[in-house]
């Protein structure tokens, strides 16, 4: 019993860890956010911290995957049944919360490009996390196709992968000039792929 306490005792701070990491480098950024800052806000020694994850680079892996289960409970994707419309706005929706969180965007793309190293511990996260955006998306895009509200010029598995990219690049792009509208651009993008809207539609981003 004593062992199964001590073992609930470690899952519920680890939880703590990552829930309060996610607001630190929302509020302070990729670099203020040191292990040293994240151990303070959870009253442990950097030691202490690291206790709970096998390195640093470990922690930040599992920050971004607390990130993407508080993002699915907020914006949909989750286990349950989303309409093709709720997958989309609700990836529209992250997007535009991305805006608010820079040290989450900063934290998700250097992450992005050190895992491209395939004994990087983060690796694996990034190619599983890819692979399930890109087969959700298929999905949903697939049905939208079927409706006739979305062009089946190209196949929904490849329009999935040009709706990541997207997404991605346009993140490299707002940390460099923050006036770029990530939100406004992806919504500009499904407009320009439905084929009910008239050429030269003079809708705008906002």
């Amino acid at each position: 019993m004593a062992r199964r306490g001590s073992y609930a005792k470690g899952v519920a701070k680890r939880e703590e860890i990552l829930e309060r990491s996610l607001d630190v480098i929302a509020r302070e950024g990729y670099r203020g956010a040191s292990v040293k800052e994240l151990a303070d806000a959870v009253g442990l020694s950097q030691a202490g911290l690291l206790h709970y994850f096998d390195s640093k680079e470990e922690l930040f892996t599992e920050i971004l995957r607390k990130r993407d289960e508080v993002d699915a409970r907020a914006y949909g994707g989750s286990s349950e049944v989303v309409s093709p419309d709720g997958l989309r706005d609700g990836f529209v929706g992250v997007i535009r919360h991305n805006a608010d969180v820079p040290g989450l965007v900063q934290l998700y793309s250097r992450m992005a490009v050190d895992a491209a190293d395939t004994s990087h511990p983060a690796h694996r996260y990034f190619v599983d996390r890819n692979s399930a955006l890109r087969a959700s998306f298929a999905d949903g895009l697939r049905a939208l196709q079927a409706e006739g509200r979305l062009t089946d010029v190209v196949d929904a598995e490849t329009l999935a992968r040009i709706v990541q990219a997207v997404a991605d690049g346009l993140q490299l792009q707002w940390m460099q000039d923050p006036s770029t509208d990530m939100a406004g651009t992806v919504e500009a993008m499904f407009r320009a792929l439905d084929p009910s809207v008239p050429a030269g539609d003079p809708k705008e981003t906002s």
